[in-house]
């Protein structure tokens, strides 16, 4: 191989590694993942938050998506044992037919 035909291939290897630039429009997606290191306080473990139960049917909607699928707590900033009980509420709630 001559040394340009190696030189071209060198660059297209180098370019897989390279980062695209971050471009101002990916942020405005919630389902992206976000580069910098921000988190947020949990909405349901503050002074007077809203009780986790099946039959608050507003505040599970709010953890719904449109398709009725439930919306990961890395979106929502829920903490773990509270995304627990949400789903375990949710889905008590689509059995009994009130969601």
């Amino acid at each position: 191989m001559s040394f340009l035909k190696k030189k071209i291939i060198m660059k297209r290897k180098n370019k897989k590694f390279q980062r695209k630039s971050s471009n101002s429009l990916n942020k405005l997606s919630l389902f992206q993942k976000n580069d910098g290191k921000f988190s947020r306080k949990c909405p349901l473990s503050i002074k007077n938050a809203p009780t986790i139960d099946y039959k608050n049917v507003n505040l599970l909607k709010k953890y719904m998506s449109d398709n009725g699928k439930i919306i990961s707590s890395k979106i929502t900033s829920v903490s773990f044992g509270k995304q627990k009980k949400l789903t375990k509420e949710i889905k008590k709630a689509k059995i009994l037919g009130l969601l």
